[in-house]
């Protein structure tokens, strides 16, 4: 019953105040509420009554089912009380059409909203309520900015994941740099491994120093019908040493079929590091792909250095169909460059990510001592490595000679502090609804995940999320319908859900 349910707490900003001409229709419909209202909240049935038309018909809605009184019966179910002062009241909106109008008011507590729909009529007498519906179900509104972050550990037991593929919502491939390349059903936890990996694999030796094993897996835009994944990883020779590979293969029957090699990133060398692996589609349906440079310090660099040297493949990003062939479109880079190249100066890139409604490809680069990058991806471009860099060189006698001719593209942003970032990724949902837009990046130093603001391509702001709560982040990726998701770079590596609290 209403007298039971629910009171209203009147505040002098709850109606607009009445002009001192004469007032207007809406202002008229306030006053004929606000009396309703004054009344209901004391229960002062003098009041409430001479709002409310004499055929007045009130509507309880609950439950499914309408309950009716009439004027009278409704006014007999009010006793007087004291105003309470915990419930509010807002108009939502009025709307009127001649001598008819109509209201909609929404009245809180302290954890729910109840709203109640009016129906007014005008008579020579001024405005009465002529029937009024009360909704009597709580239910909650949202503000679509709130945000209180939350984990929620989805999988676990991972063997640092480098990389997710979404097949459907529920059902994901993730390549374990230091395991396998596995299908998981998120419903029940249930890890597959997916066999006929290359026989050429490269293991890692564990630990934080070696970036050797499985990279990243990515789905064929259309994966529905041909089956086709891409897979990077550590490739070894025997006796040259290791390096990067691309390969596509058809995933059947919970099997790598029909592998075909796209891209060997020769020479083979003993180090164990920046081998690169990252890859995407771009919406032009082009594959994009990070091969790094491979040299642990600076001391090692050739007279011209290796991300400088276009008949070098290390150190660049390149351009390729999805079967391994040279888009005509690609920057002309000379005669001798290596095939497929798309922008050179790179030293230890992972993360790509596409910005979907500019087309823009953005990527994340690993510095030295500082010198983290974000970029965004351009073709033909240079960006540097090691000619210019934001940080320190390891080798800190290093002093590249300058080479005549070349134009260097500064980074869109670089931090002061060594972040390590990986895998990033553009923003677009409900359940972050303040973040759409927004680059989200993991890092592995210190275990960091941070925002970032983007206008155009000049980073507005900063913030690293999580920082009572650490993890050395891998990837940061969203589901088909849009739920966050991060791989922790761990032992007992986990797929987490990163949630909004606050909803």
């Amino acid at each position: 019953m209403e007298k039971v349910v629910l009171f209203i707490c009147l505040t002098a900003s709850f109606f607009s105040a009445f002009s001192q001409n004469s007032p207007t229709e809406r202002q008229l419909i306030e006053n004929t509420i606000q009396q309703y209202f004054d009344g209901w909240a004391t229960g002062d049935t003098t009041k409430v009554s001479k709002a409310m038309h004499t055929s007045c018909h009130l509507k309880n809605y609950s439950n499914g089912k309408f309950t009716e009184f009439t004027k009278n019966q409704y006014l007999g179910l009010f006793k007087p009380h004291a105003r309470p002062a915990n419930l509010s009241t807002r108009i939502v909106s009025i709307d009127i059409t001649n001598n008819m109008g109509s209201a909609k008011i929404e009245i809180s507590t302290a954890k729910d909203l109840f709203t109640d729909y009016f129906n007014l009529m005008k008579t020579n007498e001024g405005w009465f309520i002529a029937d009024k519906v009360s909704t009597r179900t709580p239910h909650k509104t949202f503000d679509v900015n709130a945000i209180r972050l939350e984990k929620e550990t989805i999988l676990e037991g991972l063997k640092r994941p480098w990389s997710i593929a979404f097949i459907s919502e529920d059902e994901v491939l993730i390549s374990e740099k230091e395991g396998d390349l596995i299908k998981v059903n998120l419903l029940n936890k249930e890890k597959t491994k997916i066999q006929g990996f290359p026989t050429d694999l490269e293991d890692s030796l564990g630990g934080f120093g070696d970036n050797t094993g499985k990279f990243e897996v990515l789905l064929d835009p259309d994966f529905k019908t041909n089956k086709f994944i891409y897979l990077s990883y550590a490739a070894k020779a025997a006796t040259k040493g290791r390096t990067a590979k691309i390969i596509r293969a058809v995933l059947e029957n919970e099997s790598l079929q029909q592998i075909k090699v796209l891209f060997v990133a020769e020479p083979y060398t003993y180090e164990r590091v920046h081998y690169g692996g990252g890859m995407l589609f771009g919406n032009d349906g082009k594959l994009y792909f990070t091969i790094g440079e491979r040299l642990f310090t600076e001391k090692d660099e050739p007279a011209i250095p290796i991300a400088q040297n276009i008949e070098d493949k290390r150190g660049k990003i390149y351009r390729i169909n999805s079967d391994g062939t040279i888009p005509k479109d690609n920057p002309y880079f000379g005669d001798k460059a290596i095939h497929g190249l798309y922008a050179i100066g790179i030293r230890a890139a992972q993360g790509l990510t596409l910005e979907s409604n500019t087309n823009k490809i953005w990527f994340s680069e690993h510095g030295t001592h500082q010198g983290d990058e974000i970029n965004v991806l351009k073709a033909g471009a240079n960006y540097g490595w090691p000619m210019k860099t934001t940080g320190k060189y390891r080798f800190a006698e290093f002093a590249p000679k300058p080479i005549l001719g070349n134009t260097y593209t500064e980074p869109v942003w670089s931090w002061l502090q060594t972040v390590a970032p990986t895998g990033l990724h553009i923003y677009l949902g409900q359940e972050f609804a303040a973040w759409n837009h927004n680059l989200l990046i993991g890092g592995l130093s210190k275990g960091s995940l941070w925002r970032l603001t983007i206008e155009n391509e000049t980073i507005k702001s900063t913030e690293e999320l999580f920082v009572n709560d650490r993890l050395r982040i891998r990837k940061v990726i969203q589901s088909p319908m849009g739920k966050l998701y991060i791989l922790s770079d761990e032992l007992n590596g986990k797929l987490i859900r990163v949630k909004n609290g606050a909803l």
